[in-house]
């Protein structure tokens, strides 16, 4: 069965640090694109980041570039989502979902299976 679980959303300060993982199982992780979206309360979901272990590309919302990291570890079959310098418009729930098979995806309708999601606050 293919699943994705994220795990390690809270509540963290602005300026503060947290590193989301998505586990996947089903299906082998360096042979699909993986993409870590977000949606806040009353907004469209955005694509944050996304990896290709295909060709090797990693692509950023610019809004987060330099402040987040993603990665994979083929050995845990997790993709990693860290997150520093949080600012109060980071706050939304993260979601992790398999995306293509050529290359990384850039919109929610390229990624056929989705995590359950994981709620980020980052508030004083």
């Amino acid at each position: 069965q293919v699943q994705l679980v994220e795990s390690g959303g809270g509540l963290v300060q602005p300026g503060g640090s947290l590193r989301l993982s998505c586990v996947v199982a089903g299906f082998t992780l360096n042979k699909y694109a993986i993409g870590w979206f977000r949606q806040a309360p009353g907004k469209e979901r955005e694509r944050v980041a996304c990896i290709s272990q295909i060709d090797g590309d990693i692509d950023y919302l610019p809004s987060v570039k330099g402040r987040f990291t993603i990665s994979a570890d083929n050995v845990k079959n997790t993709v990693y989502l860290q997150m520093n310098n949080l600012k109060s418009e980071d706050t939304a729930v993260y979601y992790c979902a398999r995306g293509p098979q050529d290359g990384v995806g850039y919109f929610a309708y390229e990624h056929d299976v989705w995590g359950q999601g994981t709620q980020v606050t980052v508030s004083s």
